[in-house]
């Protein structure tokens, strides 16, 4: 079986009909992901002529084939126009090789830092926060994006709870982010753009940082990251009310929150601390999301009640907001050899992954007012 490094090394030579240069170093081989006898990759397509991009395709699969590859499966994709000003002429990196000072700020028709957390942004926030672990409230962040994505909408997604990351893993996200004339370029993935602790931490070691410490990090993740425009910018946070979700209310007083709770009477209990710090910071609750709600039987349709009923609507009603849905108890029907593979994400048109897009339309609704 092929290692990541010698895929790499195989399609080195292959390269951008319209710069020339290689699509290993132009970053356009993205989401490698090698399961079992199968290799899956994506290449971004700076051109949109098809029978360029069929072209490109073929050479990347034969050259696979040709290094031992069997079962091969790639997806194209369009690059954003941000992925395409990195590399027209005149672009930055354009500007680098005729020797002139061309370099990227910012990034390309997007936001700096201090605009993209302004108020008068254009962008929506989404804090989710529970009072508790456990809750399922990343599960619940992961997939609010992707059906916000899946609904035409611009996503970004902070995977905000430094200390235990894990929105990477529960997409199926395997590539780190890249950097581009100092600006780092989040990982894409689902058409919901990623940026995560855990992209800069070796294996399972350990964060042990002070408060102060998780501050920087999360600015930088505003200030340093490119992007682009967005419409939505979701946080997963913290489970409780500590250091990062108090940062989290001050940098960004224009924020909504959605609270994650089960349906426990305790774990409700805990989850209205996090609704309580919002609220004092004047931050709005846009609503209470119940997970773990029931469990509904495959072959009889019987729902049982595992960890209770009622959690989040009595939630919902001392946080005076709404119950958005109640989810059942379940996991994604994902299968490891599939191309799209992710832990956590549920596929789209199955019922768990429609009740996560009635909670998209409410929160547009709620956000932009239609």
């Amino acid at each position: 079986m092929l290692t990541r490094e010698q895929i790499q090394e195989i399609l080195q030579p292959i390269t951008d009909a319209e710069t020339g240069k290689s699509l290993v170093e132009l970053q356009l081989i993205r989401d490698i992901m090698i399961k079992e006898d199968r290799i899956s990759l994506s290449i971004i397509c700076l051109s949109t002529d098809e029978q360029s991009r069929i072209g490109l395709e073929q050479q990347v699969r034969e050259a696979l084939e040709a290094g031992g590859a069997g079962n091969v499966h790639i997806r194209l994709r369009d690059a954003t126009d941000y992925e395409r000003s990195l590399h027209r002429p005149g672009s930055a990196d354009s500007a680098e090789e005729e020797g002139s000072e061309g370099k990227l700020k910012g990034h390309a028709a997007g936001l700096e830092g201090h605009e993209l957390i302004s108020e008068d942004s254009g962008v929506h926030f989404i804090a989710v926060a529970s009072g508790k672990g456990g809750v399922g409230k990343s599960t619940v962040t992961v997939n609010l994006a992707v059906a916000l994505a899946r609904m035409g909408k611009k996503v970004g997604l902070i995977d905000a709870d430094i200390y235990g990351f894990s929105i990477p893993d529960m997409m199926g996200i395997e590539e780190g982010p890249v950097v581009e004339e100092g600006t780092i370029i989040p990982v894409e993935r689902f058409g919901v753009k990623v940026m995560s602790m855990g992209f800069f931490i070796r294996e399972n070691s350990p964060v042990i940082w002070r408060g102060p410490m998780l501050g920087k990090m999360l600015r930088q993740f505003f200030s340093d990251v490119g992007w682009g425009e967005l419409d939505y910018m979701l946080l997963d946070l913290p489970p409780g009310t500590g250091d990062v979700a108090l940062d989290v209310h001050q940098m960004l007083p224009q924020s909504k929150e959605i609270i994650v709770t089960t349906p426990h009477a305790t774990a409700a209990f805990v989850a209205a601390r996090a609704g309580s710090m919002a609220l004092q910071t004047d931050h709005e609750i846009v609503g209470v999301i119940e997970n773990m709600s029931y469990y509904e039987c495959s072959a009889c349709g019987q729902k049982d009640y595992i960890f209770g009923r009622g959690g989040g609507a009595r939630l919902a009603e001392t946080l005076h907001t709404e119950l958005l849905a109640q989810i059942p108890l379940g996991a994604p029907d994902n299968h490891i050899s599939e191309p799209d593979f992710s832990p956590s994400v549920y596929k789209a048109g199955t019922p768990s992954a429609e009740l996560f897009a009635d909670i998209a339309a409410k929160l547009i609704s709620k956000c932009e007012g239609n």
